[in-house]
């Protein structure tokens, strides 16, 4: 900070440095020597001396060149006492300012403090960066989208410092985990704590610091989370104190209390720099004050990985212990080398399935699948029994293998039940072919003899599944209130699953998700996406593009059409890379579709390649990505075939008996201007659950009574219910209606208040053919400065600059004028400017 401080001032003040010291911290006016050479040994050690030295020093810089100094104090918090008085008496006196930089704990010398308190100082207290200011710091570094995810995994890992947030920049682009796909920057594996730059940080640290503190700081790092007591004992209470005042570990309560790193890449990169030998060392030092009894958790985990990295032996059952607490921290590499190292023949099956998660997690299918085709069979009477099944055929399914494939597999090593009763491999294949086909009926008949069925020992895997599927189901028939009771129900079996190797909590959120989308309760299926996310940070890396992927469906519904694609772009990219639930199709569907919209059709048609190419999804999402594809198409060539092909997919058996999925392919043809389809919309919505359906109703209804009044109360309705891309509809219906009937006002009141809802919606541009004739084009004056310069090239940025506003200033204004204009992007603004 004081180097940017002095580069900026350099070319208008005379700089000058004083580098303080824990070695000269006990030397009276130690580091003021340079200036203060001419005194004798007697004058050195006089205040008054000293000062006049100074005062003499800074008077012969001013007379070469007649610049006021700059004192800048680098690590004040170790200036003597006697140094730091006079650098006070400077202050002072007005002979130079001074910018002197200190860590929070000491803090600055007494008499430097003291100046603030008097008012003849500014102090400025640097905090780690926010989220917000990560954000914007990876948008300047980085030419490119940087989704969320990224963000906060970047932010997560660096604690907001930007030494480490630099640090890590440099060496995750430099080992290719920190990579630009399709414009967007993404994380391809987890962040190095053993790059150059992190390497560069952490050894400056360490050489400011003492030798029993940077001792202490290896042992928490080795050991971490560790209890306190046990490195007081080694390396004293005083240390100890030391570092939880300077923050470079933290304390977490408890019985016994354990100390940590602050930061996890700090610690990771801290134990790069032990040597096997001295790493053994210390552990064997910290066997001796430990006790194993107390381990726990993480503890225990990095005990066992610490064992290992020194080369010690650790029984199999701890290696077991250990190898799920690492998975359940979705720290995968660290389960999978444990598990691996397992021998003993009981326990071999289960380290296999671990192992089998971990590379799950990691997107790794294949590897996935072959050790599950391995263990799932020993693993039949295992409580982990059906959750190994299930992660089996997931993992199939992520190779590209259909259902029915692994389902005759399995079916060769089964003894097949008879009809009264079938085996529960039996019972979960047919739960997942029903699933698959959405056959509500049969689900609801399984479902609930699974509901009455006695409870027995392992049950609730089975249930949970049965109660997801179903759920989901529902929804799609029609029924998401029914549906949400399901999926509710399936979420009250998860406690006893919370160890479970396969991943039901993403599962029942999906269609927890999902029903409350269908019945239109957008505010809910987001806070229960919020919910998780919030819960489940460590799994961010494996479930990110998943979520992402339910937030920009639920945008789309909505019709945010550009918040949606702001969310679909990278959750396709990261389903590209991690696509536990098998969203990846149905995420390009939905991609290709919001950029046909808007109008990207080079993004479109990338990502209709994409989904052509995609050989993995849930069957029973085909139905709706059919349904958006075909849309897509229709808004890139205007030719009538996607329209023709929504027509045709109404009509096949699969769309008749899911009314939710229908009703939501009659609004994509109704979007597309096709009115021929309202009186369907009608018909369907009345067999449809939910406020949303009863929203298409109400709209569908005022359309075909083409009444202005009923079609503005409609309007209004809608858009107070939060339905402001059907209120918008209404509106644009409206303003027709009234323009033909000669009420030209009011007819421009309805297209003003169409226009709020494009506003709200925040879509600078409307597709559809029934909106009404914009009014007289009327640009202000500063919409006409910023569109002359738009035209003319320039950025926002570089708009904002020249005109002196905000960068958000400019966007808004250029918001309005694209709605005014009519137009999509700044290609076009030329073109439509009123002559």
């Amino acid at each position: 900070m004081t180097d940017a401080v002095t580069d900026r001032l350099a070319g208008n003040m005379t700089i000058l440095r004083i580098h303080a010291s824990s070695a000269l911290a006990g030397v009276p006016f130690g580091v003021l020597t340079p200036y203060t050479g001419e005194l004798t040994a007697e004058e050195s050690v006089s205040p008054v001396a000293v000062l006049r030295s100074m005062w003499s020093y800074f008077e012969k810089l001013k007379a070469g060149n007649g610049t006021a100094v700059l004192l800048a104090v680098d690590d004040a918090h170790h200036l003597d006492d006697a140094s730091a008085g006079v650098l006070a008496e400077v202050i002072s006196a007005g002979w130079a300012t001074v910018v002197a930089a200190a860590r929070p704990r000491p803090g600055l010398p007494q008499p430097l403090d003291q100046l603030w308190y008097d008012g003849l100082a500014e102090r400025v207290d640097l905090r780690p960066l926010n989220r917000e200011q990560v954000e914007e710091v990876l948008e300047h570094a980085l030419d490119g989208t940087v989704p969320g995810a990224t963000v906060d995994a970047i932010w997560n890992a660096s604690g907001g410092n930007p030494r480490i947030l630099d640090a890590l920049l440099h060496d995750s682009a430099e080992a290719g985990v920190l990579a630009k796909r399709n414009g967007i920057w993404m994380l391809l594996g987890a962040l190095p704590s053993d790059g150059a730059r992190l390497a560069a940080v952490v050894a400056k640290d360490h050489l400011r610091r003492r030798p029993e503190e940077q001792e202490a700081l290896k042992l928490i790092a080795l050991a971490g989370p560790v209890g306190r007591k046990v490195i007081e004992d080694i390396s004293g209470a005083a240390v100890v104190r030391s570092l939880l005042d300077q923050q470079m570990i933290v304390e977490a309560p408890g019985v016994p209390a354990e100390l940590s790193m602050w930061n996890g890449l700090f610690a990771g990169a801290i134990r790069n720099t032990v040597s096997v030998s001295r790493s053994l060392q210390l552990l064997e030092k910290v066997k001796a004050h430990q006790d194993p009894a107390l381990l726990q958790g993480e503890g225990r985990l990095r005990s066992v990985e610490w064992a290992l990295e020194c080369g010690v032996r650790v029984s199999d059952e701890e290696m077991l212990a250990a190898a799920k607490e690492a998975l359940f921290r979705f720290r995968n590499q660290s389960a999978r080398t444990i598990a691996a190292r397992i021998h003993l023949p009981a326990l071999v099956p289960l380290a296999q399935a671990i192992q089998a998660r971990a590379f799950y997690n990691e997107g790794a299918y294949h590897q996935a699948a072959a050790l599950l085709d391995e263990c799932w069979l020993p693993l039949a009477d295992d409580a982990q029994g059906p959750a190994v099944l299930l992660l089996r055929v997931s993992a199939h399914q992520g190779v590209g293998h259909p259902l029915d494939m692994v389902a005759g597999d399995v079916e060769k090593h089964i003894v097949p039940g008879g009809d009264a009763e079938k085996s529960w491999q039996e019972e979960l294949l047919h739960l997942l072919h029903l699933g698959a086909e959405v056959n509500v009926q049969a689900l609801g008949d399984e479902v609930e003899a699974v509901r009455t069925r006695p409870p027995a020992l392992g049950a609730e895997p089975l249930r949970a599944l049965a109660e997801g599927l179903l759920a989901h189901a529902l929804a799609a028939a029609g029924r998401p209130v029914q549906g949400l009771e399901a999926a509710l129900l399936a979420a009250s079996e998860l406690p006893p699953l919370e160890d479970s190797l396969f991943f039901f909590p993403e599962f029942v959120l999906g269609r927890l998700v999902s029903d409350y989308l269908a019945m239109g309760e957008w505010e809910s299926a987001e806070r229960e996406i919020n919910h998780y996310a919030a819960g489940h940070a460590q799994g961010a890396a494996t479930f990110n593009g998943s979520l992402q992927l339910l937030q920009g469906y639920s945008l789309l519904r909505q019709g945010r059409m550009e918040r949606a694609y702001q969310v679909l772009l990278p959750a396709v990219e990261a389903l590209r890379l991690n696509d536990p639930l098998h969203l990846y199709r149905f995420g390009a569907a939905l991609g290709f579709y919001a950029a046909a919209r808007l109008g990207d059709s080079e993004q479109a048609k990338r990502l209709e390649q994409d989904h052509k190419d995609a050989d993995t999804g849930w069957p029973a999402h085909d139905l709706p990505a059919e349904a958006y594809v075909a849309a897509a198409g229709e808004y890139l060539a205007r030719d009538g075939k996607g329209l023709a092909a929504l027509q045709t997919l109404m009509t096949t058996t699969e769309a008749s008996a899911r009314s939710g999925n229908l009703l939501e392919v009659l609004a994509m043809c109704w979007d597309l201007g096709d009115p021929s389809v309202v009186p369907m919309v009608q018909a369907v919505a009345r067999e449809v659950e939910g406020r949303w359906a009863e929203s298409m109703l109400t709209l569908a209804t005022a359309w075909e009574n083409a009444d202005g009044d009923t079609l503005m109360a409609t309007a209004a309705s809608l858009e107070e219910a939060g339905f402001a891309n059907l209120a918008r509809e209404a509106y644009a219906r409206a303003s027709t209606v009234l323009e033909q009937a000669g009420e030209r006002r009011r007819s421009r009141q309805a297209v003003a208040q169409r226009e709020k809802c494009d506003h709200e919606l925040g879509e600078r541009f409307r597709e559809g053919r029934f909106i009404a004739a914009a009014p007289t084009i009327r640009l202000t004056r500063r919409e006409q400065d910023i569109v002359e310069l738009a035209v003319q090239g320039l950025t926002d940025r570089e708009i904002a600059q020249r005109l002196m506003v905000s960068v958000r200033t400019v966007e808004g204004h250029l918001y309005r004028t694209y709605v005014k204009l009519g137009v999509r992007s700044r290609d076009e603004l030329e073109s439509a400017l009123p002559k």
